[in-house]
């Protein structure tokens, strides 16, 4: 009987917590508030301007989301390499901070469809001889730590002396000073940085790979999901998304 007792116990803890998550929607909308994190470290999808203001695209994406739900969008900035956890934590509803969708981590959360597309691109000096891949071995390569971008190199790049940063400024000087040799990010990003530093650097080849970026949210949260999708889905065919991208990248990046 024991046994049983706690069977059922167990199983209605488990339909509660399910009920719960299913209810995500429901609760920002008590609550009028939608919270969404990034790192404020990476422009000019989401950085901190000269008014202490977080701001950029991912921000306006996430703003604009939460309006659609009629709610009010507040973005919450902290490190990358605490960001999922802080999701599973309920720190927050949403990460909008361009995280890319990948299997391993569509094992611990989920994600809406796709609200841009971009991929990973080395940059180095204007002088460097680093022309591909290839010859990123040996070198002092640059990464923002936890992002698919360091896991990339890590498994790629097996010669290289990686150095890990907290965003895409750091590694810029870095790399302009001589300290590192190159560092890998995000095209769209790291194009527009250097050009908006006037910095000597250069992308060197293609992309290492494409990546599609999505907004991510605990698992279980289908009426949340659906919110989401639907309210991005509007965006793009209103206008509104076209506008925000070309404001921010100069590009349609859906």
């Amino acid at each position: 009987m024991k046994k049983l007792t706690a069977f059922i116990v167990t199983g209605l803890l488990l339909l509660t917590a399910a009920a719960s998550f299913a209810e995500g929607l429901d609760d920002v909308k008590k609550k009028g508030e939608l919270t969404f994190s990034l790192t404020g470290q990476y422009p000019p999808f989401n950085f901190v301007d000269d008014k202490n203001t977080v701001t950029g695209f991912d921000v306006e994406i996430g703003k604009a989301v939460a309006e659609r739900i009629g709610v009010t969008g507040k973005p919450v900035t902290t490190a990358w390499d605490g960001i999922i956890a802080g999701l599973i934590a309920s720190k927050y509803d949403l990460i909008c901070g361009s995280m890319a969708i990948t299997e391993q981590r569509l094992k611990s959360i989920d994600f809406s469809d796709p609200y841009y597309r971009s991929g990973a691109q080395i940059f180095a000096g204007n002088s460097s001889d680093i022309g591909s891949s290839a010859d990123l071995d040996g070198k002092k390569i640059g990464v923002t730590l936890g992002t698919t971008y360091e896991q990339w190199v890590r498994e790629n790049i097996k010669g290289a002396e990686i150095k890990t940063y907290k965003g895409v400024p750091d590694m810029i000087l870095e790399t302009a000073t001589g300290r590192i040799d190159a560092f890998v990010t995000d095209k769209i990003v790291g194009a527009m940085a250097i050009r908006d530093k006037n910095a000597p650097l250069k992308l060197v080849g293609g992309l290492l790979y494409e990546e599609r970026m999505g907004i991510a949210m605990l698992k279980g949260n289908p009426k949340l999901k659906n919110a989401v999708n639907k309210a991005l889905a509007d965006m793009k065919n209103d206008g509104t998304y076209e506008k925000i991208s070309m404001k921010w990248l100069g590009i349609d990046a859906r």
